[in-house]
């Protein structure tokens, strides 16, 4: 008796579909790598989509099929630090750390993206101040991670770990605002790695939320 494999039904649509949409992250992922080279290397304001498109090898056409615009490549940025918020959450609610570490470890990994040049971190804080569309795609976004570290010093609160009588939608306030004060300021340096200051803001911040212990 001779046996025909057959194929699942709907498994050739699958593994296409799939392929398409791992063609599609792959080239979105570096239309945004060769921009933020870009930004760094020229400036957020005298980067063009054609500088964009030349540099990762695709049509203008192709550009505007995953953004509506240049500003709209800080919206990637932005999702990947708001993935990074959205970790944290998850690691805060598994409970098996102290809230202080898992908000040390996002305090550090949120400086990882634009602290890879200082070029890159000025050109990014440029966009962000000269650019009312970066403005909104941004401030969105942190939003969101306001919310999500609120919800996450509620957790520290329940376990006594974090002060009770503090806003928790303040303290997140006050966690990028401390972050986004030591990114400015190490951007506008000449030398010195971030690390020191990132490390020196956090324990600053963190003096003032703990809970007092028994």
């Amino acid at each position: 008796m001779v046996i025909i494999n057959k194929p699942i039904e709907g498994s050739a649509t699958k593994v296409e579909s799939g392929r398409r949409e791992r063609k599609r992250s792959a080239t979105r992922e570096r239309l945004f790598r060769c921009a933020m080279h870009l930004f760094a290397e020229r400036g957020f304001f005298d980067t063009t989509v054609e500088d964009i498109t030349r540099a990762a090898d695709v049509g203008k056409g192709t550009f505007f099929n995953y953004f509506p615009s240049k500003d709209h490549i800080i919206g990637v940025f932005a999702e990947i630090q708001l993935s990074k918020a959205n970790a944290a959450f998850a690691e805060a609610s598994a409970g098996s750390e102290n809230i202080r570490e898992v908000l040390h470890r996002l305090f550090r990994r949120v400086a990882e993206e634009p602290s890879r040049s200082r070029a890159l971190a000025r050109s990014l804080l440029t966009a962000l101040v000269g650019s009312p569309a970066v403005r909104t795609i941004v401030t969105d976004a942190m939003a969101n991670g306001r919310e999500l570290l609120a919800n996450t010093f509620r957790l520290g609160q329940a376990r006594k770990q974090v002060r009770a009588d503090l806003d928790p939608a303040v303290m997140a306030l006050h966690f990028q605002q401390c972050f986004f004060g030591a990114l400015a300021v190490w951007a506008m340096q000449e030398r010195g790695r971030i690390q020191p200051q990132i490390e020196m803001s956090f324990s600053t911040f963190w003096t003032g939320v703990a809970a007092e212990k028994d």
